[in-house]
């Protein structure tokens, strides 16, 4: 394999949601060996880079949003937006509700209040988000000319199943509906996926790099078109049933180190 990609969330994180000292090893194995280890992940890129630090891959491009922002060096090399008519909709919808909703562009991160979801997001991510009003997040972004990567709207799963229900009717053609959680709901766009990330970054990047040149891991069910679609698509022991299903190896799990399992293997020097 030429180059590697990890997810984070249920993959490549421990226990403790850091990354472990055989991870660590192995992954600087790997990159002295010239194999890229790129982060791809639903995540804004602030809470990825404190990885890559960890890590010392810094500087090494990010695939940040599933794919809805790819950047090298920094800078982005692709950018795919949720049109904000539907952001404005999706903001009605949860009116009058108990939902939390939750909106990111680039580097920006807005929560309408300090909520148990925010808190949570927080501690996970190790990034502060910003308090405002969905109101005036639409309003300050229509005047930028600019809308959101992703939408999280979480909370109560019978709420949430009402909302998807509406948000598939009128936006079906248009969303991807991205249950992580029964609690928790992201929304992007659907010309986007980890996969067309992984394609625009090669593209970009490197050139010379086949999906069959390329190693992935993932556990969950916005990795599925990744891993069927790379050379050798990796599953932790942790990952849904679908996810199972369509790797190409099983690893351990990821509180067992089971990405730092796979680089031993299956990246040969």
């Amino acid at each position: 394999m030429k180059i590697a990609f990890s997810d984070i969330d249920g993959t490549l994180l421990n226990k403790d949601r850091e990354v472990s000292p055989a991870l660590k090893k192995e992954v600087l194995r790997i990159t002295e060996d010239g194999v890229p280890f790129i982060l791809i992940s639903s995540r804004m890129p602030a809470a990825m880079t404190h990885i890559q630090d960890d890590l010392r891959i810094s500087g090494l491009p990010l695939i940040a949003y599933n794919g809805g922002w790819v950047l090298v060096d920094g800078q982005p090399i692709h950018s795919e937006e949720i049109p904000l008519r539907i952001v404005q909709v999706v903001d009605g919808l949860q009116s009058g509700t108990s939902l939390s909703v939750q909106l990111f562009h680039g580097h920006e991160w807005y929560v309408e209040a300090m909520d148990f979801y925010a808190l949570r997001e927080e501690n996970n991510t190790k990034v502060t988000p910003t308090v405002r009003e969905v109101a005036e997040t639409i309003n300050d972004w229509s005047g930028r000319n600019i809308s959101a990567h992703k939408v999280m709207v979480m909370g109560e799963s019978a709420e949430l199943d009402g909302l998807v229900e509406q948000l598939e009717k009128k936006f079906g053609s248009e969303l991807h509906l991205y249950r992580s959680k029964d609690t928790y709901l992201e929304i992007a766009s659907k010309r986007i996926s980890k996969l067309t990330g992984i394609e625009m970054l090669l593209a970009n990047s490197y050139p010379d790099f086949a999906l069959t040149d390329c190693i992935a891991f993932g556990d969950n069910f916005n990795d599925v078109e990744m891993l069927e679609a790379v050379g050798v698509g990796v599953a932790v022991a942790n990952a849904k049933a679908a996810v199972l299903a369509v790797a190409d190896r099983v690893v351990a799990t990821n509180k067992e180190d089971g990405v730092a399992e796979g680089l031993r293997s299956l990246v040969i020097r």
